[in-house]
C-alpha cells in the first residue's frame, strides 16, 4: 500500500514541473459539473475512494495529510501571484502619477518662461517695396553675407539650429487634429492612449469583469487585436506605426480594462493615432516631456527644442523662430546702413 502512496508523490512532482498539462482535460471535466467547485472535488474524492485504495492504503490520517499539502501549495502560489500582479499595478500607477506631475510642473514653468520673454521681443517692422528689395540685394553680395542669428532659446539647450518641423505638421496654421490629451494621445471609442517618443500606452474598456483567458490579444509588428474570444474585437486593425512586438505587452486591470503596452521602432516621431483610420491628433500641439530629452542625440534634440517653441510662441501669438530670424536680419540690417531712410516704415 505504500507504494501506492510513493507514486502519488512522485505524480504531484511531475504536476509541480509540467504545470498547466492537464488545464484542457480538467477544464472540460469542470464545465460537466454545475454545481460548481464543491460537486467537482466531490467526483475526485469519490474515484480514489471506489478505484484506488488512497483512503484504506495507508495509517489513518495519512490521506488528509497529502490533500491538505497540496493545497496549501496551490493556495501559496495563488497568494503570490496575486500579490505580485497587485504589486506591479501599483508601480504602473504610481509611475504614471509621477511622470504627469513632473510634465504639469514643467509646462507651467516652460509657461512662464515665454510670458517673460513677451516683454524682451522687439518690435516687428513694415518696411517698404523699395526698402525690402535693397535688403535682398545687400543679402546677395557676396562681400557682405548676413551674419548668422542665434536661434530662439529653448529650455534645457545653449544654443539651437533651425530645423524643418514634422512632416506631418502644417506650418502655414495651427495644424488639423484632435487636441492631444496631457499624455500626448486622446478618448477612442474603445478606451484611450498616451504616448512618448518611445512607447504607446493604450487602454481598452471591456464594460464589463473579465479573465485574462476568456480575452484575445494579438500583438503583431504592424497590427493589434483585442477582443473576447468568438466575439468580435474592440480593437482590430493596423497600427499606426511599426513596433517591436518581441518588446510589447498586455496586462488586464480590475477585471474590466486591458491595458496594452507597445514599444515603437521609429522612437523620433510621434503617433497621430493607435489604428490607422481613427481620429488623428493635432501633431503641433504635442507636448514633449523634457525629462525624455536628455535620452536624444544633439541633432533629434534640437529638432524638438525647436518645435516646442515655435509652438508656445504660436499659441502665444508671437512670432516663431524664423520670422523672428527675419526681424533680427531687417534690425542689423538697419543697423548696418543708417544711411537708408526708414522714416516711412510703420511699426506695429
Amino acid at each position: 500500500c505504500n507504494h501506492f502512496f510513493a507514486a502519488i508523490f512522485i505524480h504531484l512532482h511531475r504536476f509541480a514541473m509540467d504545470e498547466g498539462k492537464f488545464d484542457g482535460v480538467l477544464l472540460g471535466i469542470a464545465q460537466q459539473h454545475t454545481g460548481g467547485v464543491l460537486s467537482l472535488m466531490d467526483t475526485f474524492f469519490g474515484f480514489l475512494a471506489r478505484k484506488t485504495d488512497f483512503y484504506v492504503g495507508a495509517q489513518q490520517g495519512q490521506a488528509e495529510e497529502i490533500v491538505l499539502k497540496v493545497s496549501r501549495k496551490w493556495q501559496t502560489w495563488c497568494e503570490e501571484q496575486h500579490s505580485k500582479r497587485k504589486a506591479e499595478e501599483e508601480q504602473a500607477k504610481r509611475k504614471r502619477a509621477e511622470m504627469e506631475a513632473a510634465r504639469k510642473k514643467k509646462q507651467a514653468e516652460e509657461e512662464e518662461a515665454a510670458k517673460k520673454k513677451v516683454q524682451q521681443e522687439p518690435k516687428i517692422v513694415e518696411i517698404t517695396e523699395e526698402e525690402e528689395k535693397a535688403i535682398l540685394k545687400a543679402q546677395a553680395k557676396p562681400s557682405a553675407p548676413p551674419e548668422d542669428v542665434p536661434s530662439p532659446p529653448a529650455e534645457g539647450s545653449s544654443s539651437e539650429s533651425a530645423k524643418p518641423v514634422e512632416e506631418n505638421a502644417d506650418t502655414t496654421g495651427e495644424g488639423k487634429g484632435i487636441k492631444p490629451n496631457s499624455g500626448n494621445g486622446c478618448t477612442t471609442t474603445w478606451g484611450s492612449w498616451v504616448q512618448t517618443l518611445q512607447d504607446v500606452d493604450a487602454r481598452v474598456n471591456l464594460g464589463t469583469r473579465a479573465r485574462a483567458r476568456d480575452l484575445e490579444v494579438d500583438i503583431q509588428q504592424s497590427k493589434l487585436r483585442v477582443g473576447f474570444k468568438g466575439k468580435p474585437p474592440f480593437v482590430d486593425g493596423k497600427l499606426c506605426q511599426a513596433v517591436k512586438a518581441e518588446d510589447c505587452f498586455w496586462t488586464l486591470e480590475d477585471g474590466e480594462v486591458v491595458a496594452v503596452h507597445l514599444t515603437k521602432v521609429n522612437q523620433m516621431e510621434w503617433w497621430k493615432n493607435v489604428i490607422q483610420g481613427e481620429p488623428e491628433i493635432n501633431l503641433q500641439k504635442v507636448v514633449p516631456e523634457n525629462s525624455k530629452l536628455d535620452d536624444l542625440d544633439s541633432e533629434t534634440r534640437q529638432t524638438v527644442e525647436k518645435m516646442m517653441y515655435d509652438q508656445r510662441q504660436k499659441q502665444l501669438g508671437l512670432p516663431t523662430s524664423e520670422e523672428q530670424s527675419k526681424k533680427d536680419m531687417l534690425a542689423k540690417f538697419m543697423a548696418q546702413h543708417p544711411e537708408m531712410d526708414f522714416s516711412k516704415a510703420k511699426f506695429c
